[in-house]
C-alpha cells in the first residue's frame, strides 16, 4: 500500500474535522521512562488556516448565540462577567468600548473636557425611564397564545462611490477610499455608540450577539440578533441619529515621506533641524484651542437597514443563527461566495487601492504613522516608521477592521465563550457516563500530574515534525476522534436524548 503523503493526510483531517496544522509536543513520562508525541490543535478561525478548528469556532458560537437569543428568564453571571468596566454598557470579550489601540481612555476623557451638544445635522433622540431588564416583553395574541419576540437586524456604512457586480468601483479614481478607510478604523466606536443610544432610547438592557463581516465592496456590516423587540421607526431614529466625531489632530498633509524622524533617546526629533516633533498633549491642546476647530472625521452609518422580527422555536430563528455566523471563518479581503473565482484583477485591485490608503492612515493615538504627518504618538517608543504601525487593522487581512468578528454583551447568557466550551465538553462526558462508558482523559498527561518524588510526573517539550511523523500524528488524530465519535453515538443511543447545545437546562 503506498504511503500516505501530507495532502492526502491533509485533506482527509478537513473531511473529518481534524486539526490540519497542529501544534506538536513532545511530552515524556518520568514514571515509565518513556515519551510520545502530542497534537494540540492550532484553534485557530479561519478556514484559509485549520477548516476544522474554524468549523469548530462557528458551531461554538451558533450555540453562544441561540442560547441568549430568546431567553424568558435573566441570565445569571458568573463571576467571571460579574466584572463591569462601565455601568451602562457591560463588556464581555469582542464586545467593542474604549480600548487604548483604537482610541482615547478613560483619563484622556476625563482631562480633555468637549462640549457635548449632539450635531445640528443628527435629530434628538428620546428619553425613558430606564429599566435593569434585559429580556423581551411578552405580547398575547387574540387566541391567547402568549409569545416574546426578539429580532434580526443589519446595518451597514453608506456608500463610497457607485458600485458594479462583486462591489468593484465603476470608476475607481472617484472612489472615496479616504473616507472609507476611515469608517473602517472606527467602525468599533460607531457599533458602540449605537447601542449605548438605543439602550437609552429603548428602556431596558439591550443584549445582543452580533457579528461584523465585509460587504463585497468591503465595507463593514454589523448582524445583530436583539433580544426583545425594539419598534422599527425607533432603529431607523437610533440609526440615523449615532455618530462618532474624531478629534484628534490634523492628518491631511504628508510632512515626512523621504525622510523620516529620528528617535534621540527620549524623543523624536527632525532628521534636519534636530527639533523635537510636538507631542501628543501639545498637538490636542492646540486643537483644545482653536474655536473653530472642527472633528477629522464624523462616522455614520448608512442609509440602508434591515430589521425584522424572529419568533423562536422557529425555522427562521434557526436560519439567522446560521447566517450570522456564516462568514466568521472567512478573513475580511476573502471572496464573499464560495463559488467566487479566486483571482479577480479587479477585485484585487480594488483592496490594493483600499489597503494603500490604510497603510498610512493612523489608526489609533499610538499609531507609528503620526510621524508622518510631523506630531509624535502617544507614549512613543524607539523603532516606530510611519507604514509599519504592528496593529492588524493596517494588515491586507482585514483591511481597517482591527477589532474582533464577534461582538456579544455581558448578559447575553451569562456566560463566557470558555463556559460554552466547558458545556458542550460535559454534555459528552454526561452522555458517556450514562451509558458506562469511560470520557476520555482528558488530563491524562497534565503537567500538574506528581510523580512519588513530589515532582511534575510529565515534562511538555516543543518538538519539529518531518512530513512523514506529521502524517502519522494527522492519521492517529483521525482514528482517536472516529473511536470517540463512535463511543458518543452509541452512548446517545443507549441513554436517551442528550441535549448537544448545553449541559445546562435552558427555559423553554
Amino acid at each position: 500500500m503506498a504511503a500516505v503523503t501530507p495532502v492526502m493526510a491533509r485533506e482527509l483531517a478537513v473531511a473529518q474535522k481534524v486539526c490540519v496544522r497542529p501544534i506538536m509536543r513532545r511530552v515524556i513520562d518520568r514514571d515509565t521512562d518513556t515519551d510520545q508525541r502530542v497534537a494540540i490543535p492550532c484553534g485557530s478561525t479561519r478556514e484559509s488556516v485549520c477548516p476544522s478548528c474554524a468549523h469548530k469556532a462557528r458551531i461554538l458560537r451558533m450555540q453562544q448565540c441561540a442560547e441568549g437569543w430568546h431567553r424568558t428568564e435573566e441570565p445569571e453571571q458568573d463571576s467571571a462577567t460579574a466584572t463591569a468596566t462601565r455601568p451602562d454598557d457591560l463588556l464581555e470579550e469582542g464586545e467593542p468600548g474604549p480600548d487604548p489601540v483604537r482610541g482615547e481612555d478613560s483619563q484622556d476623557r476625563a482631562r480633555r473636557a468637549r462640549s457635548t451638544r449632539r450635531r445640528d445635522d443628527v435629530c434628538e433622540l428620546p428619553r425613558v425611564t430606564p429599566s435593569s431588564t434585559t429580556v423581551g416583553a411578552v405580547y398575547s395574541a387574540p387566541n391567547g397564545r402568549e409569545y416574546r419576540p426578539s429580532m434580526f437586524l443589519t446595518m451597514t456604512l453608506p456608500s463610497y462611490g457607485a458600485v458594479g457586480s462583486g462591489g468593484i468601483p465603476l470608476d475607481p479614481d472617484r472612489y472615496d477610499y479616504r473616507r472609507a478607510a476611515l469608517d473602517a478604523l472606527h467602525f468599533a466606536k460607531l457599533v458602540d455608540r449605537f447601542w449605548q443610544n438605543l439602550r437609552r432610547c429603548a428602556g431596558f438592557k439591550v443584549q445582543y450577539f452580533a457579528t461584523v463581516e465585509p460587504q463585497a465592496r468591503l465595507a463593514a456590516h454589523l448582524h445583530a440578533a436583539v433580544r426583545g423587540a425594539i419598534p422599527r421607526q425607533l432603529l431607523r431614529q437610533v440609526i440615523r441619529a449615532t455618530y462618532v466625531q474624531v478629534w484628534w489632530p490634523s492628518f491631511d498633509r504628508a510632512v515626512y515621506v523621504d525622510r523620516l524622524p529620528v528617535w534621540d533617546g527620549e524623543e523624536y526629533v527632525d532628521p534636519d533641524t534636530g527639533a523635537a516633533l510636538p507631542t501628543w498633549d501639545e498637538a490636542l491642546a492646540q486643537v483644545d484651542a482653536d474655536p473653530d476647530a472642527r472633528p477629522v472625521h464624523v462616522a455614520r452609518f448608512g442609509k440602508q437597514a434591515d430589521m425584522r422580527g424572529i419568533i423562536a422555536p422557529s425555522a427562521d430563528a434557526e436560519r439567522a443563527v446560521r447566517y450570522l455566523t456564516k462568514y466568521l471563518t472567512k478573513a475580511v479581503a476573502d471572496p464573499i461566495s464560495d463559488d467566487a473565482d479566486e483571482w479577480d484583477p479587479a477585485r484585487e485591485a480594488h483592496i490594493d487601492r483600499l489597503h494603500t490608503e490604510l497603510r498610512y492612515l493612523p489608526c489609533s493615538p499610538q499609531c507609528a504613522n503620526w510621524l508622518r504627518y510631523g506630531l509624535q504618538p502617544k507614549s512613543p517608543g524607539a523603532g516606530l516608521a510611519p507604514g509599519r504601525c504592528p496593529a492588524k487593522a493596517h494588515d491586507r487581512e482585514h483591511l481597517g477592521l482591527g477589532g474582533r468578528r464577534v461582538l456579544v454583551s455581558r448578559q447575553w447568557s451569562g456566560k463566557t465563550l470558555a463556559g460554552h466550551r466547558a458545556d458542550r465538553a460535559t454534555v459528552v462526558r454526561q452522555a458517556l457516563l450514562t451509558a458506562g462508558v469511560l470520557a476520555p482523559d482528558v488530563e491524562r498527561l497534565a503537567a500538574d500530574t506528581l510523580s512519588a518524588d513530589g515532582h511534575p510526573r510529565f515534562v511538555w517539550t516543543d518538538t519539529k515534525t518531518d512530513p512523514i511523523s506529521y502524517s502519522r500524528v494527522i492519521l492517529e488524530s483521525i482514528a482517536e476522534r472516529q473511536r470517540w465519535r463512535t463511543q458518543y453515538e452509541q452512548a446517545k443511543a443507549a441513554g436517551g436524548s442528550v441535549d448537544d447545545r448545553s449541559a445546562t437546562a435552558q427555559p423553554p
